[in-house]
């Protein structure tokens, strides 16, 4: 086997090894930039975990953090990455204290506003348990490590019914992509039957519907469709629907649809049940028109009358639920037309009262 060797003349040795500084140099100039730069990324990281607008840290706390993490800096060069933090837009705030600290004082969220995130999250039937642990401690990231051990702390909801269905969680984001994609979806609706077991409805029947609008009411998610053979809405429970999927279909659209208020179908739906949508006006003493305008809103259609008591005109459905809002205010509130809802409310407490004189 043949060696090759290639000899270089003295120049062309100063030539290689001058290349070969200049690339070592370049190399380690490199190394420093991208040290730098990792060093502020790792220092305004320290700044939003380790600190708030009540806790700082002090200088050679800060450099001892920085050692931690292989990264030495001195104190002239933290005040200047610190500054160059504030320029970029960081908070961060001197305390006057003993010794001096520094610390983010404001962030996008406050501490006051992950509360809130967290007690959201956390008092939700919707989400599982499991899924609602894991949003929280998300949550508790926004902040600071100190507003992350105050939030472990403070939430506890005792006795709240978690959702058992995980998929529920993904099952939204279906719909939502058959808003985007303008698609009709396709579903099994389920129900409780006497053995606690979810069970198929309409002979395990699949449901192609228009989606219209999801609402989140009473701790549930709702989705209002719209029903082709039947030209109206319906409303179904989110947690009851099962192999949600989109269909080839295209969403069906007209002016019912593109006109479709979800505030004013909310006001008029008790519980979600399905019923005829009836003109109706009740006849309300004083005592009880704060239930009425929680309800039904202020802008409610009222009318006062000389006894103290006022004549409210609301759309409703007919139904179960409506007739059972009604039984919560007793003799406070009464149906003073249509003849045919007094009639099916009179109806519906007889059967009541029939079924306990056996």
């Amino acid at each position: 086997m043949s060696h090759f060797v290639v000899r270089c003349n003295p120049h062309q040795q100063r030539m290689l090894a001058q290349t070969g500084i200049a690339a070592n140099r370049k190399e380690k100039a490199m190394a420093e930039v991208v040290a730098s730069k990792l060093k502020l990324l790792h220092l305004a990281r320290i700044f939003q975990e380790e600190t708030d607008d009540e806790h700082g840290l002090s200088t050679p706390q800060l450099i001892q953090k920085l050692a931690e993490l292989d990264i030495a800096v001195e104190r002239k060069t933290l005040y200047r990455d610190i500054e160059c933090l504030r320029s970029f837009g960081f908070d961060i705030v001197k305390y006057d204290r003993r010794p001096t600290e520094y610390g983010l004082a404001s962030r996008e969220f406050q501490e006051q506003e992950v509360m809130l995130l967290a007690d959201a999250v956390q008092s939700s039937r919707f989400l599982t348990q499991k899924k609602s642990d894991a949003l929280v401690n998300s949550i508790s990231k926004l902040g600071s490590r100190h507003m992350a051990d105050g939030l472990k702390k403070r939430i506890h909801v005792e006795g709240r019914v978690k959702s058992q269905k995980e998929s529920e969680f993904y099952d939204i984001d279906a719909i939502q992509r058959a808003f985007n994609a303008k698609k009709k979806i396709e579903f099994k609706y389920l129900k409780y039957d006497v053995n606690k077991k979810l069970v198929p409805q309409k002979d395990n029947r699949t449901y192609t519907e228009t989606p219209v609008q999801l609402m989140y009411m009473d701790d549930q998610y709702y989705l209002v469709t719209w029903n082709d053979a039947h030209e109206g809405f319906t409303t179904y429970r989110v947690d009851r629907m099962q192999g949600i999927r989109l269909s080839e279909g295209a969403a069906t659209r007209n002016e019912k649809i593109a006109n479709f208020d979800v505030a004013k179908y909310q006001q008029r739906v008790f519980g979600m049940f399905k019923g005829k949508e009836v003109r109706a006006t009740l006849r309300v003493s004083a005592d009880v028109m704060n239930s009425v305008i929680d309800r039904f809103g202020e802008d409610v259609q009222s009318q006062p009358t000389d006894d103290g008591h006022a004549l409210v005109t609301v759309n409703v459905m007919e139904a179960p639920t409506f007739y059972g809002w009604l039984a919560t205010f007793g003799p406070n509130i009464s149906i003073e037309s249509p003849t045919k809802l007094k009639q099916g409310y009179l109806s519906h407490l007889q059967s009541i009262v029939a079924g306990y004189l056996k």
